[in-house]
């Protein structure tokens, strides 16, 4: 029925694909020559996971260094008991490790595709504005009753108009988002809603209920409106980095989508 109902949510909000962090770079720190019942662990390996550690958090020390080199090693022991036992020639786990490969490959194009196909802060600022103005000066707190048919709404409208209170009336709402909370929406801009929703919102003065019923794809509403604020966007510094995320998802949609587009699929 509505969509997220700040506008900081809505600049925050995520897209289709989600993106990992562009690859780390290599650890300097060194594994030293390590080997496992005579299988050696390369250096690339342990740089990796090194990085991965520090990724999150974790100080360069010593003590990591000698933390990764014992994890390696307890993972080349299993890895290997693994084989013993022939749970590599498990054809079900044999198609998860491939899809594992393939993860990890598919992460390495879209890091590539995207340090590759940067986006401009030009880019991120126009979005940002393009929000803003969809999103207007003003927030909405309101509430609905949502149901199947106009007859319903209509009967709403009519034991309103009779008294009674549009809270206890939400009981009987599909929205089960908001029924139980006497059809309560919270604070939202305009254009977080539905355009019909929307447009009926705010024409209401405070206090004042639709008195015809609006239909969207959800169903029928019956909308009142309690009260009105100044919308206050966040800064586009503060928010930047979320812009860019869903901008790069983008980027890589758009890319799939020509791969599709130019693919022979049988």
């Amino acid at each position: 029925m509505h969509t997220p109902s700040k506008l900081a949510v809505a600049l925050l909000a995520g897209a289709l694909l989600s993106l990992p962090a562009v690859a780390a770079e290599k650890a300097p720190a060194k594994a030293g020559a390590v080997t496992v019942n005579g299988v050696a662990i390369p250096q690339s390996t342990f740089d990796a996971f090194y990085a991965e550690q520090k990724n999150q958090g974790m100080p360069d020390s010593a003590e990591l260094r000698n933390a990764v080199r014992e994890e390696l090693i307890r993972r080349e022991l299993l890895l290997q008991e693994a084989k013993k036992s022939g749970l590599d020639k498990n054809p079900a786990i044999a198609s998860q490790m491939e899809m594992a490969r393939q993860a990890v490959l598919i992460r390495a194009l879209i890091q590539d595709y995207v340090k590759k196909n940067p986006v401009s802060d030009a880019q991120l600022k126009a979005e940002y504005d393009m929000i803003k103005t969809k999103m207007g000066g003003t927030e909405y707190k309101s509430r609905h009753i949502l149901v199947e048919t106009e007859e319903q709404a209509k009967t709403i409208i009519d034991n309103l108009k009779k008294g009674a209170k549009f809270e206890e009336l939400a009981k009987q709402s599909k929205d089960p988002g908001s029924k139980d909370n006497g059809g309560e929406l919270g604070w939202s801009a305009a254009g977080s809603y539905v355009p019909p929703f929307a447009d009926a919102l705010t024409k209401l003065a405070k206090g004042k209920y639709t008195e015809v019923p609006v239909k969207t794809d959800f169903g029928w509403h019956v909308i009142q409106m309690d009260d009105t604020r100044p919308l206050e966007a966040p800064a586009f510094e503060a928010i930047k980095p979320q812009l860019a995320q869903r901008a790069n998802q983008q980027v890589v949609e758009k890319m799939i989508e020509g791969l599709r587009a130019k693919a022979k699929v049988q």
